[in-house]
């Protein structure tokens, strides 16, 4: 995110300062809501802290006072290219095992306290709604370590509508909160574009537990028959991460064995997993498509849980290495997510080191750190596709996309599981690329490509958006990416991050600020 400007610096500082004493707070009180120190605070309000729109934004609603006014207009994004990236960069904590560990926090009437998580909008969607029914969550740390602090009883009646609608997670309620009330409603899931992706699979899943859902008004409108539980194994009508994750949820709070079978392994379910296992839920087969889940009629327990890092963060920056033919070495890649990428990669021709693998700080994933070197690629001979863990990933497919743009020769994408995320990459045309739209699950991508700026609204599907952006990266001249809230909900701070690598990204609004 782009800085404000020097001149503002010390009037912003004494905006802040006079809020903060407005309110009663000392600079250590700040400094904890942001979940930052005392010093940090200090030159912020003595003006020799460069400090982003973002982190304005934040500091404002911790006071409870408009810092700035900057209109109500969308972020963008001015990217001056080409970029050589130089340097290396930490993957982060996973996006879908963050949203994941806050939805499960709801089996937990003790302490979660989980480490270095993403903030991400998708993360800040999620914490609007657990406040709003009565948690308390505090950022601890620069880092990004977060506690969650249940209440006693949750007040449903005050859920958040706008934010849970803004995010297709909240779907992951149902599973643990069909143990503490017998009727509730939750408000209909929203997020990205991807299409008329169903939530019959979750209910199917949730059934055997006695959760009936009726959705009418905006709402779903869920019941709960405690006489009805399962008798035999629960078989997943898809294999879907986030129906896996309700099922669960569901089976951890049920106080007996739980068979789930046709489960997904992938690695946000793992990372569940692992943090059930924390709570005192037994489970066996994980990392296997069946799991036999020993569940609890109660969970009150403090714990402690470090999410792993990200395949599909991993994924986005090995990318922008490729495209902008650049050596820079990505920390932290979760290996076992990630080697049928980095197989199909080495047929079309990269050519990388891979450090020794060691592991992450949840004591099971295993990590590596990859320096992709520039190579000349070509086109792989058959066609990519996705497929569930441990085939390739089905957010990682996309990226494959700007790659092949970059290969000698014609790929074939098959994204068979949404219905009109592939449409979205033929954006690409609009810098240069050369991509056939053959249907809505399948694009044909020509390359190489000889990339040239141009002005882009952002798509409304996340991992589209961001490979535009890396082909931006890579393109001749400014290119301008509009609205790009569908990226801040999936990554955290990209745009600073790879401007540290050496990327020329500034973020704008229409209007311009004024103090």
């Amino acid at each position: 995110m782009s800085a404000v400007s020097d001149p503002n610096l010390s009037r912003i500082g004494t905006l802040i300062r006079d809020a903060r004493k407005h309110r009663g707070w000392t600079q250590a009180q700040l400094a904890d809501e942001l979940g930052t120190s005392q010093s940090a605070v200090n030159r912020i309000e003595r003006g020799h802290q460069n400090l982003t729109l973002e982190t304005i934004g934040r500091i404002g609603a911790a006071l409870e006072a408009p810092i700035m006014s900057i209109g109500s207009g969308p972020t963008h994004l001015r990217v001056t290219g080409p970029t050589r990236l130089t340097g290396s960069i930490d993957v982060k904590t996973s996006k879908n095992a963050g949203v994941a560990l806050l939805c499960a926090s709801l089996l937990n009437r003790g302490r979660t306290t989980l480490r270095r998580v993403a903030r991400i909008e998708e993360v800040n969607r999620l914490l609007e709604v657990l406040q709003s029914i009565g948690y308390r969550t505090t950022w601890l740390n620069e880092a990004g370590d977060l506690e969650l602090v249940p209440p006693r009883e949750f007040d449903l009646s005050a859920i958040d509508v706008s934010a849970a609608r803004r995010t297709r997670s909240i779907i992951m309620f149902l599973g643990p909160l069909m143990h503490r009330d017998s009727r509730f409603d939750l408000p209909y899931a929203g997020g990205c574009d991807l299409g008329k992706r169903t939530v019959e699979p979750h209910l199917i899943a949730l059934r055997p537990f006695g959760l009936q859902v009726e959705a009418t008004e905006g709402s779903y409108h869920a019941s709960v028959d405690d006489e009805v539980s399962p008798r035999r194994p629960i078989v997943l009508t898809e294999r879907g991460d986030t129906v896996t994750e309700n099922a669960l949820m569901a089976a951890a709070l049920h106080d007996g064995p739980t068979t789930i079978r046709n489960a997904s392994s992938n690695y946000m379910v793992q990372d569940l997993c692992f943090y059930l296992e924390k709570l005192g839920v037994k489970i066996d087969g994980i990392g296997t498509t069946t799991l036999e889940v020993y569940g609890r009629s109660e969970i009150d327990v403090d714990v402690d849980y470090s999410p792993s890092e990200d395949p599909i963060e991993a994924m986005s920056l090995l990318a922008a290495a490729i495209v902008t033919e650049s050596e820079i070495t990505v920390r932290r890649v979760p290996i076992e997510f990630m080697e049928v990428e980095l197989a199909l990669l080495e047929e079309m021709g990269l050519r990388y080191d891979r450090s020794p693998e060691y592991v992450a700080a949840n004591g099971q994933t295993r990590l590596v750190d990859i320096t992709p070197h520039v190579s000349p690629l070509r086109s792989p001979l058959d066609k990519v596709h996705p497929m569930p863990f441990p085939g390739l990933n089905i957010d990682n497919l996309p990226f494959f996309a700007v790659i092949a743009a970059k290969a000698e020769g014609q790929t074939l994408l098959h994204d068979w599981v949404y219905e009109n995320r592939a449409i979205h990459l033929a954006g690409l045309n609009q810098l240069g690329g050369r991509v056939t739209l053959l249907d809505p699950h399948r694009v044909m991508i020509e390359g190489p490509t000889h990339w040239s700026g141009a002005e882009i609204m952002c798509p409304p599907a996340l991992r589209p958006a961001v490979v535009i952006l890396l082909a931006m990266l890579a393109s001749k001249g400014t290119s301008v990416l509009r609205n790009v809230y569908v990226i801040q909900r999936g990554y955290e701070s990209l745009a600073e991050r790879l401007n540290e690598l050496g990327a020329n990204i500034e973020t704008f609004h229409d209007a311009v600020p004024g103090v």
